[in-house]
């Protein structure tokens, strides 16, 4: 039987308003699925919790897959690329939910917006990009910021703390692979490689970790994996319109999100360290944004 041919090319003109507005929609959605995977972190193990988002992802994708036809939807340009991305978003997710289990939701976001900044700086050996040295100070001064919020060597500091800075770390790595591959294939064939992967790695502690959910917390499952869709959808489709130096600097807007929902669901309100530092990271990241928006500038006009 004669192989299928490799899609073709998915690609879009680049239109950076909408992508930030994108960015900033699934920053908001990512807080939820935050918020409810910190309530499941009060009796479930972030193993349990993150192979479940995975599964409710492959239920909701399923009828979807199933209409459209499994094939066309797994076939992929970059099938390599697709497996290294869902591997870094499990190991980002695990890491995450493992820092959510003892951390204010807040502070725990506080502390994963050094994302952009390994982003800006992975963005040279793996895109191609220049970062020049006030972008580089900038990165520097933004990761001071997450040194404040988490106050090593004081009796503030959690060692758990150390879980969102390795999420940031294989959050910015997925970013990356993300730009790399995004004209290449749908968005679909990225969530469904995504879940797919995520579900094989997670399943495989699942014998020493699993525990029988009660119903109210297999309604939060299926509202974490559809959350969970909704922002990956989201987030590809935001770097189908915009570069990764672009729309990076704006998930700090999850700062905002995550106050709210950690002041709504669990009272906890963030404190003044953790805005002082946070507000250091977010300042660092809207400066590497503007070097990259001056920079692209001259590049257009032959400077």
């Amino acid at each position: 039987m004669t192989a299928s041919p490799a899609p073709a090319a998915y690609s879009r003109p680049d239109e950076p308003l909408r992508g930030i507005a994108l960015m900033i929609a699934a920053m908001a959605v990512f807080s939820g699925m935050d918020c409810v995977s910190k309530v499941l972190a009060e009796t479930y193990h972030p193993l349990m919790i993150t192979w479940s988002r995975q599964v409710a992802q492959l239920l909701l994708l399923a009828p979807l897959v199933l209409w459209i036809g499994p094939m066309r939807c797994i076939r992929s340009a970059a099938p390599g690329a697709q497996a290294l991305r869902g591997l870094l978003l499990y190991f980002s997710t695990i890491c995450f939910v493992s820092g959510l289990a003892r951390l204010p939701l807040a502070e725990a976001s506080a502390i994963g917006f050094v994302s952009p900044m390994f982003t800006t700086a992975l963005s040279i050996p793996l895109l191609g990009e220049k970062v020049g040295i006030r972008r580089w100070l900038a990165i520097l001064v933004g990761f001071s910021g997450v040194l404040i919020v988490i106050r090593p060597g004081t009796a503030a500091f959690d060692p758990a703390a150390l879980f969102p800075i390795a999420s940031a770390a294989f959050w910015a790595l997925a970013l990356i692979v993300t730009r790399k591959m995004s004209h290449r294939d749908t968005p679909l064939t990225t969530l469904v490689y995504a879940s797919l992967v995520g579900f094989v790695v997670a399943s495989l502690p699942m014998p020493w970790f699993w525990a029988m959910p009660d119903p109210a917390a297999m309604g939060l499952i299926l509202l974490m994996g559809a959350m969970s869709l909704g922002g990956h959808y989201l987030l590809v489709q935001a770097f189908q319109l915009g570069s990764a130096s672009i729309l990076a600097p704006f998930a700090y807007s999850q700062m905002v999100w995550a106050t709210i929902f950690g002041y709504v669901v669990f009272q906890n309100l963030p404190d003044g360290w953790t805005w002082v530092g946070a507000l250091v990271i977010i300042l660092s990241g809207v400066y590497v944004w503007h070097r990259e928006r001056v920079r692209h500038g001259l590049t257009r006009r032959g400077a």
